[in-house]
């Protein structure tokens, strides 16, 4: 079996309605330097919105066209995809509750016409009192949702902050897992912006690998052990700075200043219970930095994902990437499916239990 966990959805009704566009418009943040626009497609007829930050540097951009169900389905075909999880794009560090709500329901709805091949994570604002916390209620519990999916910060806030805390007590209480999903830039990003992959790759993995580290020293999974976090990018390449942050303590007295000086047991108990990672998409880490991952972070650690439809081949050529790695067969099924269905509880039986 192989699940997408990493499918985009945007409702296509933004590249038709008018006011919608315009009330998802007015979501985004100018005065952080954020500016967002309409804009056709050369002669295409169609249209994309394009998302820059800072102002003039594109980082974001969803095409008209490329959310359809036929669409994704098709490409799902091709690429052996029985499943497939949903989530935004990016935009949910901006949305207001009243627009994630359409949105949640407008996910809700393909999922339904998807007719067994999509399930969905809800889109909520974590910094909106009680009324955010009854729309997770609504969407676990009425719309099927199997989580919530996040941004790895909001404005300068990364969520280890306080203001987070109530909403992810709420996800400790339920037992649903948030998926992380990296923004456009972190939150310094002064010397990476000016060049393109510099700073829609690297700046990606750099807002993950400090989401992570902040989370674990903060020692929030000490207040809630039941949270789940799923990170996007495998954690920005969190594999390869793991061990150096959390080193093991020396024997003796070989460091008498104590650099390095951290609970290294507890947390790295916690980054393997409370921590996991989605790949986004497998070819562009390539095979010695997979297996690396794999070796490091564990193969019931790492989901696959493909962030189509950013680009097509990294979903329909994405699971078969994977099967061809040097790793055993049971790896590539937790990889490919066996987590993912774990971690969602993708069985209705397991769903259920849930909400019991």
């Amino acid at each position: 079996m192989i699940i997408d966990a990493n499918m985009y959805w945007m409702p296509e009704e933004l590249f038709t309605d008018d006011s919608y566009l315009q009330e998802f418009l007015r979501c985004i943040p100018a005065q952080y330097q954020v500016r967002a626009y309409l804009e056709e497609m050369g002669d295409t007829g169609k249209k994309q919105i394009i998302i820059e930050k800072p102002a003039g540097f594109q980082n974001l951009n969803y095409a008209q066209g490329e959310y359809t169900v036929e669409k994704q389905i098709e490409h799902m075909d091709a690429a052996g995809a029985d499943h497939a999880v949903l989530k935004i794009p990016c935009a949910q560090e901006w949305l207001t509750l009243e627009l994630c709500r359409k949105f949640n329901d407008g996910m809700a709805e393909h999922v339904k016409k998807g007719k067994g091949r999509f399930s969905a994570l809800s889109v909520i604002p974590p910094l909106g009192g009680k009324e955010s916390i009854y729309e997770l209620e609504r969407c676990v519990k009425e719309l099927g949702m199997t989580g919530v999916q996040m941004s790895a910060h909001y404005g300068s806030l990364y969520l280890d902050h306080q203001a987070f805390r109530p909403f992810l007590k709420k996800l400790n209480e339920l037992k649903v897992p948030a998926y992380v999903h990296h923004t456009p830039i972190p939150v310094d990003y002064q010397s990476i912006y000016e060049y393109n992959n510099l700073r829609r790759s690297y700046g990606r993995c750099v807002d993950q690998t400090t989401a992570i580290g902040r989370e674990v020293f903060s020692g929030m999974f000490d207040e809630l052990p039941d949270l789940h976090l799923v990170h996007s990018m495998l954690g920005g390449a969190f594999f390869a700075y793991m061990d150096s942050m959390f080193r093991k303590k020396p024997s003796g007295n070989s460091d008498t200043v104590k650099r390095f000086d951290t609970d290294t047991d507890r947390m790295c108990r916690q980054i393997k219970e409370n921590i996991y990672y989605e790949m986004s998409h497998a070819q562009p880490w390539g095979p010695v930095l997979l297996d690396a991952a794999v070796k490091i972070l564990g193969a019931d650690h790492i989901i696959f994902g493909s962030s189509y439809p950013v680009r097509r081949e990294w979903l329909t050529e994405g699971a078969g990437f994977v099967q061809q790695l040097n790793i055993t067969d049971q790896e590539k099924d937790l990889i490919l499916s066996g987590n993912a269905n774990r971690i969602y509880k993708l069985d209705k039986d397991e769903q259920d239990k849930t909400l019991v």
